[in-house]
């Protein structure tokens, strides 16, 4: 124990033992009365303060732990990639360290309700939407042996008009645990022996984001808990054993008979949402998730309403019942969801209008007995940022992928309505021209319902869609062929038929950019670049310099399995290409339907091999990798800060 420390024990004795006591105790150590504990402490007082942050700042995870392994893997980055690509820096090291992906350990801890398909941590509380104090992790700094002194912490909320809070004592070098009201804050003060120390007035900023939108803005192809495969077993899916190409497919762990049997379908990929696969690797989640822990006294409530498949009509506006078969799919429309996520419990009116949305016809969809959820202003928690990516559904995007990569004679194309039918440019132009109409409808809905003031309607963040099929420096396109598709023989890419996929996407891209001017939403494209070279066909379709990067499907031939063992895939590894091919899909996602729905629904019984197709198709073929979404996560992050900083300057 130092000298400082031995003379303010003894300050401490002469200021609390009877006056007799401390003239017999206190002969060993000459304490001049001059002396105060200011005098003792050391360093000088002016050094000492308390530095606090959130303990939990991404309020989604329910264990603190998860979001701290977020925070850690941020703050081990070089300063350069903090400022520049943090999520996707993060992504990549956590993805080093997490063979099946860092969102398996967290899927099941989030304050995200399936049964109900509400945001709650815990049954019947609301306290998620509607925080009453956030807990806070409080250091002293400044005292030298601080293992030694005992400190008294003690909060009382901003407002309290003097009154004090609970006390808490411990050893001065100990991190406070401590509960600091919200939106108020609480004064947080530190005292020795009876002495203030030290001061601080501790108020969290509660950021409430909400995410809406489709399957790029779900994480379609990136299930929080992705299949496993057998490193012994293969699948057949031929129904008569003679079609090779139906032979020797990876095959999932477990003890299942047969494809599509309830042992099989029970190993299914598992997702945060699963009728919408709304994934925690979405880029909306991520930029939720780095804005959270980049600011230590900054907490996020977020509220993620993204659906695989969701257009602005069927999805923002109409009830969608997401993407796979679940026996509670989603009961509201995501604009009525995200109205009462802001009610937060409290009553929430609808709101019929018939007459407000259609643009005069224009959106016939809408024309007839719309009802919206609405929470009352005064109840409604107000939206600090919404991210919203919408209008590729709207135009036909998969349709349009369908063209590109349908070979002429594919069965495929017979089975349209499972891909949405397939078409080319001229259709989607004319819905590109169309798309204007929608868009206006939603930001009225955004101001009208969601309630954003029309002169914050920057908050609105607009996200464009990345470039599927782009190779090079961005001027050329993927070349003719299989790679990374023969997952299904249905498969082949037309160069020519990309090239005019991206005509029309450049189109989209122009169109949403002067939507988002005129209506003064903030729109995110910075990341379009970054995806030049990373198209869906990049990669190697033999001899790659690892498998990550093989853009082959694994097959078992003559008993071994080529070009490598499926149970050694890894569908988080960082790659070259940032979009999901069949081939990715099937070896990440790889969905399939009880047989029984297979016959019932599709009436497919002589035709088992079509859950191939599934599995290279409904997994997310042809969206981006958590990389890509990473990535498009910090442009998200760049202009969202932006914003907020706009919005603190006027406080």
């Amino acid at each position: 124990m130092s000298w400082a420390i031995w003379r303010f024990l003894a300050a401490c004795l002469v200021y609390w033992l009877p006056a007799a006591l401390v003239t017999a105790s206190a002969q060993p150590v000459e304490v001049p009365q001059s002396r105060t504990i200011e005098d003792l402490l050391a360093p000088p007082p002016e050094t000492i303060e308390i530095v606090w942050r959130v303990e939990n700042p991404f309020r989604l995870f329910s264990d603190s732990a998860d979001t701290e392994m977020h925070r850690a893997t941020w703050l081990s980055l070089s300063p350069e990639q903090q400022a520049v690509n943090p999520v996707l820096a993060a992504e990549r090291a956590l993805a080093s360290r997490h063979g099946a992906g860092w969102a398996t350990s967290v899927s099941e801890k989030t304050c995200w309700d399936p049964e109900r398909n509400i945001y709650a941590c815990e049954p019947g509380k609301w306290n998620y939407i509607s925080p009453e104090e956030h807990v806070v992790v409080a250091e002293l700094k400044g005292i030298a042996d601080a293992a030694t002194v005992r400190c008294q912490w003690l909060t009382a909320p901003a407002k309290a008009n003097g009154k004090r809070g609970e006390a808490i004592e411990q050893p001065c070098n100990e991190p406070a645990r401590l509960g600091v009201a919200f939106p108020e804050g609480a004064v947080i003060e530190v005292e020795i022996g009876g002495r203030k120390i030290a001061v601080v007035r501790a108020k969290v900023e509660d950021l409430f984001i909400v995410g809406m939108g489709d399957s790029f803005a779900s994480g379609e192809g990136n299930p929080d808990v992705p299949v496993r495969f057998s490193r012994e077993r293969s699948a057949d899916y031929s129904t008569n054993g003679k079609d090779q190409d139906l032979n020797g497919f990876p095959a999932r762990v477990g003890p299942w008979s047969s494809i599509g049997d309830k042992a099989f379908i029970d190993e299914n990929a598992r997702w945060a949402d699963q009728a919408c696969h709304r994934s925690l690797y979405s880029h909306q989640l991520r930029a939720a998730l780095q804005l959270a822990i980049e600011d230590p006294h900054r907490a996020v409530t977020f509220v993620g309403l993204a659906c695989s498949g969701a257009e602005i009509t069927y999805g923002l506006f109409l009830r969608y019942k997401g993407h796979e078969w679940v026996p509670n799919p989603p009961e509201y429309s995501q604009i009525s969801a995200a109205a009462e996520a802001q009610c937060g419990g409290r009553a929430v009116e609808d709101k019929a209008l018939p007459e407000a949305y259609h643009m005069r016809g224009m959106v016939p969809e809408l024309q007839g007995n719309l009802v919206l959820r609405e929470c009352p202003r005064q109840r409604a928690r107000k939206i600090d940022l919404l991210f919203v990516s919408i209008g590729g559904n709207d135009i036909g995007f998969a349709r349009l992928v369908a063209n590109a990569v349908l070979d002429n004679q594919s069965v495929l194309r017979k089975l349209s309505g499972w891909l949405g039918g397939v078409y080319g440019t001229s259709e989607a132009s004319e819905r590109i021209d169309l798309l204007d109409e929608r868009y206006k409808a939603l930001n009225r809905a955004v101001h009208y319902i969601l309630q954003i003031p029309w002169d914050e309607a920057d908050r609105v963040v607009l996200t464009a869609y990345p470039p599927l099929s782009i190779v090079g420096d961005g001027t050329q396109v993927c070349p003719d062929g299989r790679a990374g598709m023969d997952v299904v023989k249905d498969f082949y890419l037309s160069s020519s038929r990309a090239r005019s996929g991206v005509w029309v996407s450049d189109k989209l891209f122009r169109k949403m950019k002067v939507s988002a001017r005129a209506y003064k939403w903030t729109f995110v494209d910075e990341h379009r670049a970054a995806f030049f070279g990373r198209g869906i066909c990049a990669g190697y379709s033999g001899d790659a310099l690892n498998s990550a990067d093989d853009l082959r499907i694994p097959k078992m031939v003559d008993g071994k399995w080529v070009p490598y063992n499926p149970a050694d895939y890894r569908p988080y590894a960082s790659r070259q290409r940032w979009f999901r091919t069949p081939n990715d899909a099937f070896m990440t996602g790889n969905f399939h339907v009880s047989q029984s729905i297979l016959r019932k629904v599709l009436n497919l019984e002589a035709l088992s091999g079509f859950q191939v197709t599934l599995a290279a198709t409904y997994s997310g073929a042809f969206h981006p990798t958590a990389e890509g979404q990473a990535a498009i996560a910090d442009a998200v992050v760049r202009r969202s800060r932006d914003v907020i900083e706009r919005y603190a300057r006027r406080r």
